[in-house]
C-alpha cells in the first residue's frame, strides 16, 4: 500500500526518524550506561542489563488507540525495516530484515482441541529465516552491530555465541548478510546438536568450534571471551537480543486485536531469554495503553533441565534460592540448559508481571520427556509442524489444564520455537524405538509410523502396475468403482 493512500492523520507517523534516549540499565545496582559501546553486564557490579528508553514517556502523549491504528497501518507498508519493532535509536537504513517475525498463528483443529481439552494456537516461529525464534532477537542485535560498524573507524567485528543449535544458525545467517564487516564464530557442545542445526552455521560460513560438555560449558567460554577480548556476544545475555524478541508479544497482541483477556502464552524455558522478552513486550504494550489486560504466561521445562521450575517450587519468595542443575539428555535440546543466564531477568520480570496482573499470572510447570515427544507427535498428526520444544509447550499446556493452573475457557498460544525438520532425528528415534535409556521415552504404537515396502508378485511389466495397485487398494481398504 502506498503512503499516499493512508489516512491523513496517520501519514506523518508512518516512517519514523531515529528517536529515543536509550541506555543500558543494570538489574542489580540500577546503574545506567551509554549504548555507544558493547556491554553485556554492568561494569560496576557485573549485574545483567536491560535496554531502557529514557524518552519513552514521550510516547504516552498519544493514546493506546492511536498506537493500535498506527501498528495496523504500518503492517500494510512495503518497507522492510518496519516489518519488526526494533530500538527507536537505530536509523532505518541500518536495520537488517531477512523476513523474520510475523509468523503464522495456527489454530488447533477440532479433534486436537477435543484431545487436549481446550482451544489453542501454535505460533510457528520455525517459519523464520533460519527456522527458529532466535531470528527475532538476532535481527535486533545485528542491526545494532550494523549501526556501530558503519561509524568511521569502527573496523571489523567478530560476533560470537554459544549455542545448542538455533542461536548459532541465526547468528551465522545474520552475520553473513553483513558481509565483510562482521565475522562469525559459534561454540557448540560436541555431539549434542542435530545434524540439521550443525549444517546451518557451516553453510553460512561461520567458524564452528565444538567444546566437550553441554551448552553451559560453551557459555562459560563465550563469557570469558566477551570479558577479555573485543568480540560481540550474541547470546541472550545481550540486551539487544531480548529487545528484538519482544516482537513475539507484539504479534500476539495484534493477532487478537489487542484484547488479551483469557489468553495464555506457553513458552519453553531454556536460557530464559525468550520468556523474559515476551513478558517485557507485554508490559511495554500495557504501559502505552495498547493493551489493557496482560495475558497469562506459562513457562515450561523438562524434568531433565528444570532450574527455573525448581526455583519457583518454593512458595515463599524470601526463601527462594536459585541453584543451577546438571542437565540430563533431553529431546527439547534447545532448552537443555541448567544455568540460564537470564535468570536475574526472570526474577525481576515475574515480580513486576505479578504485581500488575496478580498471583497466578505467571506459572512454571515441569513435564517429562515422554510427554514432550507424545505431544509433538500428537500436534503434528493434526496438521502442525511443531518441533520438540513445541511439543514441550503443548505438554506444559496439557499439564497446566490437568492441574487446574489454567481454565478450559482460556485460549492458549503455544510457542513452536523451531521448524519440525530441525529435530527430525528424535522423531525417527521414536518410530524406531531407538531412544537410549537416559531419555526415558517409550514409543506408543499409535504414534509410530514407518514406510512399507511393496513387492510386486510378477516381473511381467504389463501386469506389475496392476498388481501393485491391487496390493495398495487392499491395504488402504479402497472400494472398487462400479463398471
Amino acid at each position: 500500500m502506498k503512503q499516499s493512500d493512508f489516512p491523513e492523520d496517520i501519514k506523518p507517523h508512518l516512517i519514523p526518524s531515529p528517536t529515543g534516549d536509550m541506555v543500558y540499565r543494570c538489574l542489580e545496582c540500577g546503574g545506567e550506561h551509554g549504548i555507544d559501546v558493547l556491554l553485556y553486564t554492568c561494569p560496576h557490579c557485573r549485574g545483567l542489563l536491560l535496554l531502557e528508553d529514557r524518552a519513552q514517556y514521550l510516547l504516552r502523549e498519544y493514546p493506546g488507540t492511536f498506537w493500535r491504528r498506527l501498528f495496523d497501518y504500518r503492517k500494510m507498508l512495503n518497507v522492510p525495516a518496519l516489518k519488526g519493532l526494533i530500538a527507536p535509536v537505530i536509523p532505518l537504513e541500518d536495520i537488517i530484515y531477512l523476513g523474520e517475525g510475523h509468523t503464522p498463528q495456527v489454530a488447533a483443529n477440532d479433534s486436537l482441541k477435543e484431545e487436549v481439552g481446550a482451544a489453542f494456537y501454535f505460533k510457528n516461529d520455525g517459519q523464520n529465516p533460519s527456522a527458529s525464534f532466535k531470528d527475532r532477537g538476532m535481527a535486533a542485535a545485528l542491526s545494532y552491530l550494523n549501526f556501530l560498524v558503519r561509524k568511521p573507524g569502527a573496523g571489523k567485528m567478530l560476533a560470537i555465541c554459544a549455542s545448542t543449535g538455533d542461536t548459532s544458525a541465526a547468528a551465522a545467517l545474520y552475520s553473513a548478510y553483513l558481509g565483510e564487516r562482521v565475522a562469525s564464530a559459534v561454540l557448540l557442545p560436541h555431539g549434542k546438536v542435530t545434524p540439521q542445526q550443525l549444517a546451518q552455521p557451516l553453510g553460512s560460513g561461520a567458524r564452528v568450534l565444538e567444546v566437550p560438555g553441554v551448552f553451559d560449558d560453551c557459555m562459560k567460554v563465550v563469557e570469558n571471551l566477551a570479558d577479555n577480548y573485543q568480540v560481540a556476544l550474541l547470546n541472550s545475555k545481550n540486551p539487544w537480543r531480548i529487545r528484538g524478541q519482544e516482537s513475539y508479544a507484539y504479534e500476539i497482541a495484534q493477532s487478537f486485536d489487542y484484547d488479551l483477556e483469557n489468553i495464555v502464552v506457553a513458552v519453553p524455558i531454556g536460557n530464559a531469554g525468550n520468556i523474559t522478552a515476551i513478558m517485557q513486550g507485554f508490559i511495554r504494550l500495557q504501559d502505552l495503553g495498547v493493551i489493557g489486560e496482560l495475558p497469562r504466561v506459562l513457562g515450561v521445562q523438562s524434568r531433565h533441565a528444570n532450574p527455573v521450575f525448581r526455583y519457583y517450587l518454593e512458595p515463599d519468595k524470601s526463601k527462594r534460592v536459585f541453584k543451577p542443575v546438571t542437565v540430563q539428555p533431553s529431546v527439547a535440546q534447545a532448552a537443555m540448559i541448567g544455568a540460564p543466564v537470564s535468570m536475574p531477568r526472570v526474577i525481576r520480570l515475574v515480580e513486576e508481571y505479578t504485581r500488575r496482573a496478580g498471583n497466578g499470572s505467571v506459572a512454571v510447570i515441569e513435564v517429562t520427556e515422554q510427554e514432550i515427544m507424545d505431544s509433538m507427535l500428537l500436534a503434528n498428526r493434526a496438521g502442525h509442524i511443531a518441533c520438540t520444544q513445541g511439543g514441550e509447550s503443548l505438554a506444559g499446556y496439557r499439564a497446566a489444564l490437568k492441574e487446574g493452573l489454567i481454565a478450559k475457557s482460556e485460549v492458549g498460544v503455544l510457542d513452536a520455537t523451531a521448524h519440525h525438520l530441525k529435530f527430525i532425528g528424535f522423531q525417527q528415534m521414536y518410530f524406531d524405538n531407538a531412544f537410549p535409556p537416559e531419555f526415558e521415552v517409550t514409543p506408543k504404537p499409535e504414534y509410530q509410523n514407518r514406510p512399507q515396502l511393496l513387492t510386486p508378485k510378477t516381473e511381467d511389466p504389463a501386469r506389475k502396475t496392476a498388481d501393485l495397485a491391487t496390493q495398495i487398494a487392499a491395504l488402504l481398504g479402497l472400494t472398487p468403482k462400479e463398471k
